[in-house]
């Protein structure tokens, strides 16, 4: 894989909070340059990043109740609605683990599918499942209650909970939820040849904080 295809699988991220306005300047620029496929950032950025992206082919993608997952699926759905409006192309939701972890199912399930409802038709929905705090049952579960919602992705990690995306995990995942629906795999990609074990083991998208650096070689920055 050269690194120009692998461009085009790669969300280019910032989520960090006390990122500033060159910061985002900057992951724009480079998304346009490098042909990334998005720009990911927390849903208060979108409306700055979907106005210097207009037109350039890049997509943008908005992180929803990030990075705990925890609150109410109202507000979830209405962080939803706004980023959309604001310019949201895609969205990767943070799964609700406590609900998962105590086997209330059906919560978790709901929780998706308000978010899925607050989607246009045309929009990309991850389900990130948080695989660091999960036992390998509990992944199969979130894996399988995604499907079952109509997620378009599901998602191993936000990249704040220590861990991060394995090779291990992207197998498993792809394994689960089958052919149809995509794999993202992010938390500590860093390097190509970490990104492309990624794809080779199944995943289809790659969510990094250092996009520029796993398609040069450079140092590498970011989650």
């Amino acid at each position: 894989m050269s690194a120009e295809e692998l461009a085009g699988y790669i969300d280019h991220t910032l989520l960090k909070p006390e990122a500033v306005e060159s910061q985002f300047d900057k992951l724009c620029d480079e998304a346009v340059k490098y042909k990334f496929k998005s720009v990911c950032v927390n849903s208060g950025w979108v409306p700055y990043v979907a106005k210097k992206l207009r037109g350039t082919g890049v997509l943008v993608c908005s992180v929803i109740g990030f990075p705990l997952g925890e609150m109410d699926s109202r507000s979830k759905a209405f962080e939803a609605r706004t980023a959309i409006s604001n310019g949201a192309n895609e969205l990767d939701m943070v799964i609700n683990v406590g609900a998962l972890k105590s086997r209330n199912l059906k919560l978790v399930e709901e929780d998706i599918r308000a978010i899925k409802r607050a989607c246009r038709s045309n929009t990309i929905l991850k389900v990130i499942i948080e695989t660091s705090l999960l036992t390998e049952d509990e992944k199969v579960l979130a894996c399988e209650i995604s499907k079952k919602a109509d997620a378009d992705f599901v998602k191993t990690s936000t990249g704040f909970m220590g861990g991060g995306a394995t090779v291990e995990d992207i197998a498993l995942m792809r394994r689960i939820v089958g052919p149809k629906i995509g794999v993202k795999a992010s938390g500590g990609i860093k390097d190509f040849n970490q990104a492309v074990a990624m794809i080779r083991a199944g995943a289809n998208r790659i969510g990094s904080g250092s996009s520029v650096a796993v398609i040069t070689g450079g140092t590498a920055q970011g989650y």
